[in-house]
């Protein structure tokens, strides 16, 4: 709980510490809206891409023209860290979050006033969330071997220290946390720690296909071998004041995903193929993803997450999936 107290005093200072720069800068905002060719567009700001290892969803609806059949426009304000996404919405520095859900709850268990809208990516067997591999013919075959090791992932708290936990209960081992060491490291730098022996396993997007076929690298487990395909969700939110005021632009900006989301699942090569012609990178090096239909965002997916924080003391106990996220803007969604 010390762990839990600490965690939530700092969330709290990093949203009121925002709250003052935003009420400061507020004169100095944007417009929210543009006008192209004489048509009157709504402007959300958003974190300009970083993880362009896999398809950017933005991109592909831009080029598909799905947000602008919505009359939308996204200004891509700059990098913001996955850890000060909620942070930077609360204080309206952007409109937009999203990364693992578990970091929308936590937020909102410190307080912060947002809401997931709209699903993005989740799991499936051949396209999880995150994998983690070692070295061909390791001898950390199975949970039980994690004990005792080194696991290289990019930050503590998020999904990709949790998800080791979740596989090594598979196994029994109902206590977890502690039982290995985790190193902290750029992606970028994983495969190479690997190599040297500086971690034993390694946790990161890659494709379990493109492990199997390695001759350096063997798939270990991924966020599916412990909880299938509920688990790898990472919505997108706004805070409630925004949904409040422009619940029109809400809908038409969860619309423009769904569509979007919906076109790139029938076409995920072409998907990574405009990411990669946008991050001028090499198509070879951009990988798939498999996104929830329709954009509509699971309750089991936010209960497992609810219950996984809850229990390692990361948040506070009661928090409600209905706190957490509603589909009411989402055109396809079934009451």
């Amino acid at each position: 709980m010390a762990r839990y107290g600490k965690m939530i005093a700092g969330l709290v200072f990093i949203l009121l510490l925002l709250f003052s720069m935003a009420g400061c800068s507020r004169g100095q905002q944007k417009e929210s809206a543009s006008v192209v060719n004489g048509k009157q567009y709504d402007v959300l700001r958003v974190p300009t891409p970083t993880d362009v290892t896999s398809t950017v969803i933005y991109w592909v609806g831009e080029e598909k023209g799905f947000f602008a059949e919505q009359g939308i426009k996204l200004d891509y304000v700059g990098v913001v860290p996955s850890g000060q996404l909620v942070a930077s919405v609360v204080a309206g520095k952007i409109d937009i979050g999203g990364a693992h859900v578990n970091r929308t709850i936590a937020g909102i268990s410190a307080g912060a006033k947002i809401k997931a809208v709209v699903a993005q990516s989740e799991t499936t067997r051949d396209i999880p969330h995150h994998t983690y591999i070692t070295l061909k013919n390791s001898p950390i075959k199975g949970p039980q071997d994690l004990v005792g090791k080194k696991i290289g992932i990019t930050t503590y708290g998020g999904c990709n220290e949790y998800i080791p936990y979740g596989y090594m209960r598979t196994s029994g081992i109902q206590d977890p946390r502690g039982k290995f060491e985790i190193i902290i490291m750029p992606e970028t730098l994983m495969e190479q720690s690997l190599r040297q022996g500086d971690v034993d396993i390694a946790g990161f997007n890659r494709l379990p296909a493109d492990l199997r076929a390695s001759k350096e690298f063997d798939y270990l487990f991924s966020d599916y071998e412990p909880w299938g395909d509920v688990a790898g969700a990472t919505p997108l939110y706004f805070t409630e004041k925004f949904i409040k005021e422009k619940p029109d632009v809400v809908r038409r900006f969860v619309t423009a995903m769904a569509n979007t989301i919906n076109w790139q699942n029938a076409h995920m090569q072409e998907a990574a193929e405009i990411t990669a012609r946008r991050a001028n990178l090499d198509p070879n090096n951009v990988k798939i993803r498999y996104y929830a239909p329709d954009g509509i965002i699971k309750e089991e997916t936010v209960k497992v997450w609810i219950d996984l924080l809850t229990e390692f003391g990361e948040i506070k106990p009661g928090i409600k999936p209905e706190q957490i996220y509603t589909n009411e803007f989402n055109p396809s969604y079934k009451r």
